[in-house]
């Protein structure tokens, strides 16, 4: 067990002042508080008989994912067009808790995503459906993680890059379909699938840089689109797309990581998405996972006082999601009294795997040893193993080059 739990000094912080102004968002970040602080009391009467805890609680995490392949309520209906991503989000948190499908299950979803794979390029949110951008890289990301030949044969490259051609945007944007808005989620996931499935050609991403970099906000994170508020989801695509791109160094680095390093709630423990939001467990990816490109970047700028931890509390982080976030039937959710959901579940722990592994193979694990998950690749959430497989294979088919149509 980890030997001073941070948890058990955060019962003493000072908690959030409304300076005696409250408004919604003050009474809302007291009540969050105050749920986190029970269960922070209540971990620290568990510990003197649970020696091991936090405990991950894997094989009920297992058990609701596995059941969530074949079997979901009515409430995920509304889910009915990112079908892609729930294989995605329900294959990848599998994949960090070392559990893998057999060989039939896998096959019958890679047959899945084929039917969602449409004749013009890329995958829609279910089958008939038309293409779009986000489906598109959950179902590129879900077929790498399943790994296997018949899931690498579904993607049909040429005219994935046709398909990406067809959303580009001349001033380096792209559509999330045609037609549609414009914002950084599409040039993020139009990247990850084009590096990941080598489709990827300069000219198709011509601009984009400047366009990211054009988002960037006053406060330092990305905006959806030039001009809106900087976003924890938004920062991630921005940061993620620029290191795709090779032109990280391009934006201000140092007013992105102060306000990363901002985000992160000084009792909770977790991170929340924007300035005076609550805690949200999905952020522990979308800001967590912004760190170690960051420290890719600081690195490069040969700042020789980095260390090998990534720059935020990792064990805070890991003792929000232990304590905190994982429902005791299995799942993990948002922050306490919420529900568990597959969305949740896959973005908590993948966060939780970037808090457990630092840079050259280091390891923070917070409670037993077993709560460790496998390490991912951070640019594209999914992981490491997953993404050496996917990229030996595409890298040694000859590169695609296809034209606007």
């Amino acid at each position: 067990m980890t030997a001073k739990l941070r948890c058990l000094e955060a019962l003493q912080y000072d908690r959030f002042d409304d300076e005696n102004y409250a408004t919604h968002t003050s009474e809302e970040q007291v009540k969050v508080e105050d749920s986190v602080e029970e269960l922070f009391d209540l971990f620290s009467k568990k510990l003197s008989v649970e020696v091991d805890a936090p405990l991950l609680l894997r094989n009920r995490h297992i058990a609701f994912l596995k059941k969530s392949l074949t079997h979901l309520p009515s409430t995920y209906e509304c889910l009915d067009a990112s079908r892609p991503w729930l294989c995605y989000w329900i294959l990848h948190s599998l994949e960090l808790l070392d559990e893998s499908l057999d060989s039939e299950d896998a096959s019958k979803i890679a047959q899945f995503l084929a039917r969602c794979q449409c004749p013009e390029g890329g995958f829609g949110g279910g089958p008939g459906q038309y293409p779009h951008l986000a489906p598109t890289y959950a179902a590129v990301n879900a077929l790498c993680t399943l790994g296997t030949q018949e899931a690498y044969n579904v993607i049909n490259r040429e005219a994935l890059q046709q398909f990406l051609w067809s959303v580009r945007s001349s001033n380096g944007a792209f559509h999330m379909h045609v037609g549609g808005e414009e914002d950084i989620r599409g040039v993020y996931c139009a990247l990850a699938v084009a590096r990941l499935t080598n489709t990827f050609q300069e000219s198709l991403f011509e601009n984009c840089a400047e366009w990211i970099i054009s988002c960037q906000t006053y406060e330092g994170g990305f905006a959806g689109c030039p001009g809106l508020e900087a976003h924890g989801g938004y920062a991630f695509c921005g940061l993620a797309a620029l290191s795709l791109l090779r032109k990280e160094h391009l934006c201000d680095v140092k007013a992105l990581l102060r306000w990363t390093v901002n985000r992160q709630m000084r009792y909770e423990g977790g991170f929340q998405g924007r300035t005076n939001k609550l805690v949200d467990g999905c952020y522990s990816f979308w800001q967590g996972g912004s760190f170690p490109l960051l420290h890719r970047i600081l690195s490069q700028q040969d700042l020789t006082n980095l260390d090998t931890s990534w720059l935020f509390q990792q064990q805070a982080l890991q003792e929000y999601i232990l304590i905190c976030c994982q429902s005791t039937a299995g799942g993990l959710l948002d922050k306490p009294n919420k529900p568990r959901d597959i969305y949740h579940t896959c973005y908590a722990l993948s966060g939780l795997s970037v808090a457990q592994h630092s840079l050259g193979g280091h390891t923070n694990i917070v409670g037993s040893v077993q709560n460790e998950l496998a390490p991912i690749h951070p640019v594209y959430n999914i992981g490491r193993e997953a993404f050496l497989n996917a990229t030996q294979h595409f890298y040694k088919l000859p590169a695609v080059h296809t034209q606007p149509s």
